[in-house]
């Protein structure tokens, strides 16, 4: 596989076409090495349009929430979110670091949570070889933390939700924006809530698309009489 060709293919044939259009963004796709987070056994789905496994098998890392995501859905949250070069990133969910190696390079500092302890293990050496150092990653569930984690000027959510959790808008520096996809099946939305004053909150939802749950992030009740 002529590597290079693979990457420019994705981002022009993918990317582009998913209206993606800023140019550190595109740039960042060309130069950080996708390739080198995906694990060996499915290199030649790097630049496919579609979630890899990184753990088990492919319906049970998908339960598991154990995936990459398309890089289309990285790329567009990316470019929704506008991370600046002073912001802290929060990420949950770093499964193999990729997405945390883009924000990496937009963001001053990111910390990326990922409550399975093998994941974090393969995010922090995948980041190591990729010779990032502005990238902390904790082992521990995000769908517990609090104040005492610190706050952020962006959160990014690599993974699905019912709906926006609370505890990480509580998160959020005044000014400051999380991204995650929202809803249920058929349809989840990405939604990008910003932090507007010390009790108040902008939402704009934009574009819909399907991704893999979080562990542990409130489901509504099924039952029903």
């Amino acid at each position: 596989m002529n590597i290079e060709q693979a990457r420019f293919n994705m981002i022009e044939q993918q990317i582009r076409p998913w209206h993606v259009s800023n140019s550190a963004v595109l740039g960042l796709l060309s130069t950080v090495k996708r390739e080198d987070f995906v694990p060996a056994a499915h290199k030649g789905l790097a630049f496919a349009d579609l979630e890899i496994p990184l753990m088990g098998s492919g319906e049970e890392a998908l339960a598991k929430g154990q995936c990459m995501l398309p890089p289309r859905l990285d790329a567009r949250m990316l470019q929704d979110l506008a991370v600046r070069p002073t912001d802290t990133v929060l990420e949950i969910g770093a499964g193999s670091g990729y997405m945390a190696a883009l924000l990496a390079s937009m963001a001053q500092r990111v910390i990326s949570v990922e409550i399975n302890a093998d994941l974090a293990a393969l995010a922090r050496t995948n980041l190591r070889n990729a010779g990032i150092q502005n990238v902390e990653v904790r082992q521990a569930d995000g769908a517990k933390m609090g104040a005492v984690d610190g706050s952020f000027d962006v959160i990014v959510m690599s993974g699905s939700v019912t709906e926006v959790p609370h505890n990480l808008l509580g998160l959020l520096k005044v000014g400051g924006r999380l991204g995650a996809i929202v809803g249920e099946e058929p349809i989840m939305r990405a939604t990008v809530v910003t932090r507007t004053g010390d009790s108040t909150f902008s939402t704009v939802t934009g574009w819909d698309t399907l991704a893999p749950r979080l562990l542990n992030f409130p489901e509504p009740s099924r039952f029903k009489l």
